[in-house]
């Protein structure tokens, strides 16, 4: 299920993704867009391969910022699926598609640093968001 499909308040409603900004009839996507709308959506790279689904959205209380997209990968029906924290800023929103792009080879994916659902890592943990933002080569925002 992508965004659009998940607007509940019809906040995309005349609003399709592949419109002009003249064309727009109302609504705030896709430059602003609700949470909600957002878990669920797929996640695939630059080949096309996916790379699993967003679960949940990571904000920073500080900031007000999104920090990370948690994706789900792998496993059978939710059982023995591996999740992924992955930066925010990694992730593209393909609006022709209504899907995320992230530009990573699937098998460098599949090495990445994730956990169980039932251990979540200390996502506050500054040397744990370095190594994140290493691994997918981008840069932790600053905290007001």
């Amino acid at each position: 299920m992508n965004y659009q499909d998940r607007d509940p308040y019809g906040m995309y409603k005349g609003n399709p993704s592949n419109a002009t900004d003249a064309s727009r009839k109302h609504g705030p996507g896709p430059e602003l867009m609700g949470a909600h709308t957002l878990t669920g959506n797929d996640v695939v790279n630059k080949q096309d391969e996916s790379l699993g689904d967003i679960k949940e959205i990571m904000l920073d209380m500080r900031s007000g910022r999104v920090s990370y997209a948690v994706l789900s990968f792998g496993g059978l029906l939710g059982m023995g699926d591996k999740l992924f924290a992955v930066p925010w800023s990694a992730l593209k929103l393909d609006t022709v598609n209504e899907r995320f792009v992230l530009d990573v080879e699937k098998s460098k994916f599949e090495s990445a640093p994730g956990f169980d659902k039932d251990a979540w890592p200390n996502m506050a943990n500054p040397e744990w968001e370095r190594g994140v933002h290493a691994y997918y080569g981008t840069t932790p925002s600053i905290s007001v």
